[in-house]
């Protein structure tokens, strides 16, 4: 017998589905131009300092006496000594190594980490939200209750109005681009600690925050280390979506409880689990992952991520100059825009569903969107753009957008 809860995923993933829309589109019309701002992959090469050390790194894997076979599954000393001392030391956070697990990538750690929870889990996730909360969840056969992010309460999940044991929370979001206030976030920890919830907490694009009063980390929150776990991805923040690289916080004290009522602390658990199921991240990713921590990596980071903020402020300006309603891409390289025929001022343009303004985007501007409702039936109306193209790209769809409305 297969799992049949397999049989509740819809037919195929999000982004796989906009993949093999554009692509039958191509075959159609194989001379068309398309500009992708759908999926957010980025586009600016790797910076120096790590094309340098993957350099040295691989070198070093070519001589017998510094050749690194299997890694330690938590990770590398030497990365996670520079998450702590660069991630949380800096910002006043305490936090050990071996509160550190290095993995291929947040979506990896984010979609396995649920296999630590038990069946009758109750698991809440905010709606529009990333697919792979949902999903993961749905093949382990939980109950899921959503919680609506709209712009009458600002993209700002209000708490569970019944118990719930696991919260899924992405800020700055994915992908309404929004983020949440450390007295917002606050209410959140002290929800989880009263009702003894365990918050699941991805800071993927913590790097792209722009504003001083917005929390990089969960663990700047009191109490926070107590019950949540926090996911990190190196793939936005440095470029290493084709490289694969990331980490999980998984604190000591944080806790759940087994059939006996005993709390039983998770991270070993996480230990086991990654132990048993996953090799270790690769030696070139660990020590590409370093260098972004050196004062070289550091500046030449900061400007990779500044050069798709300013694609965002391009987009959002030029956008609210064509009519459009527009929320996110200040903290975060995503923007929630509105279907056209759903603002005050209907445009003439789109059919009233995410979906219908996608194939008009694709056929009449040859540029790519992600539908909102693929995030959820709160995102139905709104479509995703993601600043990750290159200025020229960006430019030119906001002038074929322009020029088709």
């Amino acid at each position: 017998m297969i799992n049949e809860n397999y049989l509740k995923l819809s037919e195929s993933y999000l982004f796989s589905e906009i993949a093999r829309k554009v692509k039958a589109y191509k075959a159609e019309e194989p001379e068309a131009d398309i500009i992708s701002l759908g999926i957010g992959d980025v586009t600016q090469p790797l910076c120096p300092a790590v094309i340098e050390v993957l350099h040295r790194a691989t070198d070093e894997m070519a001589v017998a006496s510094s050749f690194r076979g299997y890694g330690p599954e938590r990770g590398y000393d030497f990365l996670r000594e520079a998450i702590v001392k660069n991630d949380f030391l800096a910002r006043g956070i305490e936090i050990d190594a071996d509160e550190i697990f290095v993995s291929d990538g947040a979506k990896s750690d984010t979609g396995n980490f649920q296999e630590l929870l038990g069946k009758n889990v109750r698991v809440a996730v905010t709606d529009p939200v990333y697919p792979v909360y949902v999903d993961s969840n749905v093949m382990a056969g939980r109950e899921i209750v959503y919680l609506p992010c709209t712009a009458e309460n600002g993209f700002v999940p209000e708490l569970p109005a019944e118990h719930v044991d696991v919260i899924y929370l992405c800020y700055p979001n994915n992908p309404t681009g929004t983020s949440l206030s450390h007295q917002e976030l606050y209410r959140w920890v002290e929800y989880a600690i009263n009702n003894d919830a365990l918050i699941l907490y991805d800071a993927a694009y913590e790097a792209y925050i722009q504003r001083a009063k917005v929390p990089h980390s969960i663990y700047e929150i009191p109490g926070a280390k107590e019950c949540a776990v926090e996911f990190h991805s190196y793939s936005k923040t440095a470029g290493f979506t084709g490289i694969r690289c990331g980490y999980t916080v998984v604190p000591k004290h944080v806790a759940m409880k087994n059939a006996e009522g005993k709390r039983v602390a998770l991270n070993p658990l996480w230990n086991r689990r990654q132990s048993t199921k996953f090799n270790g991240t690769s030696y070139l990713s660990q020590r590409a992952a370093e260098a972004i921590y050196t004062p070289e990596g550091k500046q030449q980071i900061k400007a990779t991520i500044g050069y798709y903020m300013e694609n965002a402020r391009l987009m959002r300006e030029a956008l609210v100059k064509m009519g459009f309603t527009v929320y996110g891409g200040v903290d975060a390289p995503y923007l929630w825009v509105r279907v056209p025929n759903l603002t005050p001022n209907p445009s003439s343009v789109g059919g009233g569903s995410s979906w219908e303004f996608f194939d008009w985007m694709l056929h009449s501007a040859h540029v790519v969107c992600t539908p909102g409702v693929g995030f959820g039936s709160a995102g139905e109306g709104y479509v995703r753009l993601t600043a990750f193209g290159t200025r020229e790209n960006t430019e030119e769809a906001l002038r074929r957008i322009n020029d088709k409305l």
